[in-house]
C-alpha cells in the first residue's frame, strides 16, 4: 500500500463543509480532468480524497502531480468499485460527502450551489445537483417514483451530496451487488431511513456525466437481474416486482440478445 497527500504532512486543516471522493483503477485518459474540475473549485471549503485500485498505468503518477493538494490518496487492491467507495466515505471528515468518478467534471461553482442549498435547507440529509450528459440534463428528483423506477434521481457521480451524520445512519455501500449497488444505497435513504432531500434547479448544474462508465460495461441482464434482487433484497412487493420485471422485459426485449 502506498500513500501520500496533505494528511502525512501534518498539515492542520480544520473539518471542511465537504469532503470530495474519487475512485479510479487505470483511468489516465480523463483522470487529470477530473482532479482539475475539483481542485479549481469557486468555493473552496472542502477536502479531497482519492483512491486507487492498483492501477498499473500512469494514473498514480498523475495523483502525485497534485499531491500537495490533495489531501489524502491511497492506492491498494479492492473488491471493486463500490469496496473503494466505502474506503473512501470512511476516510472523510467534512460535514458533507459528495462523489465524483474518475471521468467525470465539476462544473465551476458546483459546490457554490450546493453550499447556497445547504445554508437554505439545512435540515435535507441530501442533495441531488442537476448533472449534464451527452443527450441532455438530469434534473429534479422525485422519490415516489423509487418504488418502480430508477430514474428518480439525476446521478450518483458529480450530483449526490450526503450529511455526513446521514451516511453514518445509511451504513455503506452493500458489497453483495457488483453493478448498482448505489440504487440499494439510495432504496434505504429514501425508504427504509426515511431521509429527506432536494434537488437543484435544472440550470443549476454540477456536473458533467461522461459517456460510458463502470455500468455501461455489463450486460442489460446483468444490470437488470440486479435491479430486481435489490427490491426484492428490500422487502417490496413479489407482486410489483414481477409487474416490473414483464414491463421492462417487453421494453427491451431486444436488448436481451
Amino acid at each position: 500500500m502506498k500513500q501520500g497527500g496533505l494528511r502525512l504532512k501534518n498539515t492542520k486543516k480544520k473539518n471542511s463543509l465537504f469532503s470530495l471522493v474519487t475512485v479510479v483503477k487505470n483511468n489516465e485518459k480523463f483522470l487529470e480532468e477530473t482532479i482539475k474540475s475539483v481542485l479549481n473549485q469557486s468555493f473552496k471549503d472542502f477536502e479531497y480524497i482519492i483512491i486507487d485500485g492498483e492501477s498499473d498505468d500512469n494514473t498514480l503518477n498523475i495523483i502525485k502531480r497534485y499531491e500537495d493538494r490533495i489531501d489524502y490518496w491511497v492506492t491498494q487492491k479492492d473488491n471493486g468499485i463500490y469496496d473503494a467507495f466505502n474506503k473512501g466515505i470512511n476516510l472523510c471528515n467534512g460535514d458533507y460527502i459528495g462523489i465524483i468518478n474518475s471521468d467525470d467534471i465539476y462544473t465551476k461553482d458546483a459546490l457554490k450551489i450546493i453550499s447556497d442549498y445547504i445554508s437554505k435547507y439545512p435540515s435535507k440529509d441530501f442533495i441531488f445537483g442537476s448533472v449534464k450528459k451527452h443527450w441532455g440534463v438530469l434534473h429534479g428528483f422525485n422519490p415516489k417514483k423509487i418504488y418502480y423506477s430508477w430514474g428518480f434521481y439525476t446521478s450518483h457521480s458529480t450530483g449526490f451530496f450526503i450529511k455526513r451524520e446521514s451516511a453514518k445512519i445509511n451504513g455503506s455501500y452493500n458489497l453483495k451487488y457488483k453493478y448498482h449497488a448505489d440504487y440499494d444505497y439510495f432504496f434505504r435513504m429514501i425508504v427504509k431511513n426515511k431521509m429527506q432531500g432536494i434537488a437543484t434547479k435544472k440550470d443549476e448544474i454540477t456536473g458533467i456525466f461522461r459517456r460510458g462508465g463502470f455500468s455501461s460495461t455489463i450486460s442489460f441482464w446483468k444490470l437488470f437481474k440486479e435491479e430486481l434482487l435489490i427490491r426484492l433484497d428490500n422487502g417490496q412487493s413479489i407482486f410489483l416486482v414481477l409487474i416490473i420485471f414483464i414491463y421492462k422485459s417487453i421494453k427491451n426485449f431486444k436488448r436481451f440478445f
